[in-house]
C-alpha cells in the first residue's frame, strides 16, 4: 500500500509517495512559488490558489511516476505552513490573500488583545500561549479594523493545511495541532477560548469549523480529483497538521526524550510531551501535536538566513563557508553576533536588528564573522532548549533537519551548544514523510501505533551523529549567558 504525503510551505510544495511495506519513497515532486510582491514592510501574503495549483502539479507528477501502481495509494496526508489566515465567503470563495505566519503587521492588534485581558499573562492564563504577531487570530482582528468590507464578507476561516484538506475533500474541519497555533485554542482543554473570540467579534464563533482529534480521518478524496489523478474511489485524507507537527511525526519525535531542531531559513525546536507544557514567560509555544499529545515549541527567525548573508557577502560557495568556519576555534576568539537580521520571535523582538560584539584587530576577519554568525544562530535555538529544560523536559537526542543540518561543522557546533547528541535523518522531507505516516495511521484505524510506524519508516543517518565535547559545551554555555544578557540590556535601552 502507498500513502501520499504533501508538504505545502511558504516557498514551495512537495509530495512524496511512501511504500508502507518497504519504507521507501517511491515517487516525489516539487513546485515552487513566491509571496505577493510590493506589499508594505511587515506584510507577507500569498494567494491560496497558488498552493492548490502547486499541490495539483506535485500530485500529478508523483502519480505519473507510479504509472499503474497509483491505484495502490490508500491515503493522503497534508502538512501546511502554520498560522496563515484563509478567509472564505458564503460561497467558500477566498475573500483576500492569506496573511502568513511571517507577517508581522499585527503587532498593534496583539497589544490590544493583551491589554484587554490583563497583559500577556492574562492571555496565557486563558489559552496557554502569549498572543504573538505570527498567530492567526490577530490577523482576523487586523482585517476587521483595516478591511471591514472583507471582514463582513467572511463566513468561515481556515488554516493553510485546512484549506487544502477542504479542496481535497469538501470538508471543513480543524485538528488540535495546527489549531493550537491560532491563539484562541485553550491548549489545556483543547477547546476554543470564546472570551478571546468574542472580544474580536461575536461572529467569530460562527466562523470556526468543527474541531476534533488529529488522529481522525478528515474525509474521502473528492471523486473528481480521484478520477483526474487516476486514484481509487476510497482514498482517505487524514487530519493533517502544521509543518512542525508533521515534522515531529516524520522525525520519529512521537514520545518524550526526542527533540527536533530545524535549521532552515528560520529555526524551530520542538519535542513531544504527554501533558501540556505552559511557559509563564510566553517564550515556549504551548502547542498541541498532531497525534493528540502536546508539542512545546520555540521558533527563531534567523538561522541559515544569517549564514547565507555572510556567505554571499564574501562571494563564497558552501564549501568555502564550511572551511572558513572550521578554521576558527569555538567562540570565534571572542567575536559574538546577535543574529536578529529579520527581527526575532524568541526572544520577542519583532523590530530587532543584528549586532556584532567583541570585535578586535585579531578577530575581525571573514572567517571569524562566519563562525560568529553560525554560533549566534545556533545559540538562539540553544536558548530555547534551555527553556525546555527549565520547564521540565529532558531531551536525550536532537534530530536535525533543514539545510543547515547538511554541514558537518554546524552539526558539531549544535551538539556542543545543545550539550546533547545530534543526528540527521536519511530523508530531508520530514514534514511530507510525517503526513504520509499520519495518513497510514488514519487509514488503518490506528491498528499500527505511531511508535511502530516510525520505528519502521523513520531512519536515522548514523554517520552524521555528533557528540558534545565537555570543554566546548561549557564555553557555549558561557557564551549563551553572554548573548542572553547582551540582548536583554540592549532591548531594555531601546538600542536593539
Amino acid at each position: 500500500m502507498f500513502y501520499l504525503g504533501i508538504d505545502s510551505g511558504t516557498q514551495s510544495s512537495k509530495a512524496i509517495v511512501l511504500d508502507l511495506a518497504s519504507g521507501k519513497i517511491v515517487a516525489s515532486a516539487q513546485a515552487g512559488y513566491d509571496l505577493i510582491k510590493g506589499l508594505k514592510p511587515g506584510h507577507m501574503e500569498q494567494d491560496p490558489q497558488v498552493w492548490v495549483n502547486a499541490v495539483n502539479k506535485c500530485v500529478t507528477a508523483s502519480v505519473k511516476q507510479l504509472k499503474a501502481k497509483a491505484k495502490d495509494i490508500k491515503g493522503i496526508g497534508v502538512s501546511g505552513q502554520q498560522h496563515g489566515l484563509v478567509a472564505l465567503d458564503a460561497k467558500d470563495n477566498v475573500v483576500r490573500p492569506a496573511k502568513l505566519w511571517c507577517d508581522t503587521s499585527t503587532q498593534a492588534q496583539c497589544a490590544e488583545m493583551a491589554h484587554e485581558f490583563g497583559g500577556q499573562p492574562g492571555i496565557i492564563h486563558l489559552a496557554g500561549n502569549a498572543m504573538l504577531p505570527g498567530y492567526t487570530i490577530p490577523k482576523l482582528l487586523w482585517m476587521k479594523q483595516k478591511e471591514p468590507k472583507n471582514f463582513a464578507k467572511t463566513k468561515s476561516i481556515l488554516l493553510p493545511h485546512d484549506y487544502l484538506n477542504f479542496w481535497l475533500t469538501g470538508v471543513k474541519r480543524m485538528e488540535y495541532g495546527d489549531a493550537s497555533g491560532m491563539g484562541i485554542l485553550n491548549v489545556r482543554t483543547r477547546e476554543w477560548c470564546y472570551e478571546i473570540c468574542d472580544f474580536i467579534d461575536p461572529r467569530v464563533r460562527e466562523m470556526l469549523p468543527e474541531l476534533g482529534s488529529s488522529n481522525a480521518v478528515h474525509g474521502t478524496l473528492r471523486p473528481e480529483l480521484a478520477k483526474k489523478w487516476g486514484l481509487g474511489a476510497d482514498v482517505i485524507v487524514s487530519a493533517g497538521g502544521g509543518d512542525n507537527m508533521m515534522g515531529a511525526i516524520g522525525t520519529g519525535n512521537i514520545k518524550p526524550g526526542v527533540v527536533t531542531a530545524s535549521f532552515g531559513t528560520s529555526g524551530t525546536l520542538y519535542g513531544v510531551s504527554a501533558t501540556p507544557v505552559i511557559d509563564g514567560q510566553g517564550e515556549v509555544a504551548a502547542f498541541c501535536d498532531s497525534t493528540d499529545q502536546w508539542l512545546p515549541l520555540v521558533c527563531t527567525m534567523n538561522v541559515t538566513v544569517v549564514t547565507e548573508q555572510v556567505r554571499k557577502m564574501f562571494g563564497w560557495d558552501h564549501k568555502k563557508l564550511e572551511a572558513a568556519v572550521k578554521s576558527v576555534p569555538a567562540g570565534a576568539d571572542g567575536l559574538l553576533m546577535l543574529p536578529y537580521l529579520n527581527g526575532e520571535r524568541t526572544p520577542s523582538l519583532p523590530n530587532g536588528t543584528g549586532v556584532i560584539h567583541g570585535a578586535r584587530m585579531t578577530n575581525l576577519t571573514p572567517a571569524h564573522l562566519a563562525r560568529a554568525a553560525m554560533e549566534g544562530a545556533t545559540l538562539g535555538l540553544a536558548y530555547g532548549l534551555k527553556r525546555f529544560r527549565d520547564l521540565g523536559m529532558a531531551p536525550k537526542e536532537i534530530r536535525l533537519t533543514g539545510g543547515g543540518s547538511n554541514s558537518p561543522v554546524w552539526r558539531q557546533i549544535a551538539a556542543d551548544a545543545f550539550n546533547a547528541q545530534v543526528v540527521t535523518l536519511t530523508t530531508s522531507e520530514g514534514a511530507a514523510l510525517g503526513a504520509a505516516i499520519q495518513a497510514a495511521y488514519a487509514q488503518q484505524g490506528g491498528k499500527q501505533s505511531y511508535e511502530k510506524l516510525c520505528k519502521h519508516l523513520v531512519r536515522l543517518d548514523e554517520k552524521t551523529r555528533a557528540k558534545p565535547d565537555k570543554k566546548r559545551a561549557a564555553l557555549y554555555a558561557e557564551q549563551l549567558s553572554k548573548q542572553t544578557e547582551l540582548t536583554a540590556r540592549l532591548a531594555q535601552t531601546g538600542l536593539l
